[in-house]
């Protein structure tokens, strides 16, 4: 005798019970968009009672999709925004086994239209994207565009004003520049001089607002300190060398140097070819292993940090709030400055 003959199950079957048609069946079992919450949970239970999935794919089925986040950073010679890259890398390890894929990308700094295509691009595959806001109409328009297709932007050390990102992960910048002019002007004393600054570039918010909060101090409580005006070193070492050398042979009674930006191991060989690294007060931004040995050399007196973990971790606890529907910044606490000297390097 031959025993009960046993059908195969189909995705037709499987859309037959849930009450839905076949394509709808698909793209719920290939993770797929546009289909509701409450239907996807039917066809899982539909799959699941005619057995249509073994248990491990049915596993692989219930969990959501991977949360995709791509952080956009320029490219150069910022050894700062280099490092924040690498905990990227390491982030994507570390928070892939709680479903959240992580990547870098860099392009040409300070071109707007390159970090608008880019911008754009990686919108088109991920749920969020971080990065470093250019302050350009072509980027605010990018990310209103983005935000009309439900991808979130969260901008990072640099903010974007009048635009629809989600939130800032960044020191208050009007308070580092403040911060940075009273340093400086402690270290100076009272004695009368010149002081300059060099910027990665005015395209940024945050370099454009430490250079307000740096004059406002210096005018209200060091008027006997002159700025000598704002350079662009584009966060280049050898274009902050350059800018340097040009400073020391027009101003050679400069008593100070704020480095707005990155890249300040290249005002430090300037300082140290012409013998004034131990004399003109220079303070500047970001820990690196680079400004590390300049503290502890005697030829940078201060920096300002911004921790790049907690850059990362508030970024991916954001994107995090956002699809779960939570407010963006629950749970998020605001960045602290910090300033390091060499006496208190961690």
């Amino acid at each position: 005798m031959k025993g009960p003959q046993t059908s195969r199950v189909v995705i037709a079957d499987v859309a037959q019970q849930a009450g839905v048609s076949t394509a709808t069946v698909d793209r719920v079992l290939n993770h797929r968009p546009g289909v509701r919450p409450a239907t996807v949970q039917l066809v899982l239970k539909a799959a699941a009672q005619l057995g249509y999935l073994p248990q491990d794919d049915l596993y692989k089925a219930l969990r959501p999709q991977p949360l995709r986040l791509a952080f956009i950073l320029p490219a150069g010679t910022n050894r700062f925004l280099n490092m924040l890259g690498d905990y990227v890398d390491i982030a994507h390890e570390q928070f892939e086994p709680f479903n959240v894929q992580c990547r870098c990308r860099y392009v040409e700094g300070f071109n707007p239209q390159v970090l608008v295509d880019t911008l754009l691009r990686e919108g088109r595959r991920v749920d969020g994207v971080a990065f470093m806001a250019l302050e350009h109409p072509l980027v605010r328009e990018a990310v209103n565009t983005l935000a009309d297709k439900n991808v979130h932007a969260v901008t990072l050390i640099s903010d974007l004003s009048s635009s629809r990102r989600a939130a800032y992960v960044g020191l208050d910048n009007r308070a580092a520049g403040r911060t940075a002019g009273l340093l400086l002007g402690r270290f100076i004393g009272p004695r009368s001089g010149k002081v300059a600054m060099i910027a990665g570039s005015r395209h940024y918010r945050g370099h454009e607002e430490r250079e307000m909060g740096f004059q406002h101090i210096l005018e209200e409580k060091f008027p006997s300190l002159q700025v000598v005006g704002l350079r662009e070193g584009h966060d280049d070492a050898g274009t902050n060398y350059r800018q340097t050398r040009q400073l020391l042979e027009q101003h050679p009674e400069l008593a100070g140097i704020y480095n707005i930006g990155g890249a300040s191991d290249g005002v430090a060989r300037a300082l140290k070819e012409v013998g004034r690294d131990q004399s003109v007060v220079f303070v500047g931004h970001g820990l690196t292993p680079d400004t590390r040995a300049l503290l502890v050399d005697g030829s940078m007196d201060a920096l300002i940090n911004q921790n790049l973990h907690s850059t990362i971790m508030n970024s991916v606890r954001i994107f995090a709030n956002l699809r779960e529907g939570r407010e963006a910044m629950a749970g998020v606490e605001a960045m602290q400055i910090s300033v390091v000297f060499n006496e208190n390097l961690p």
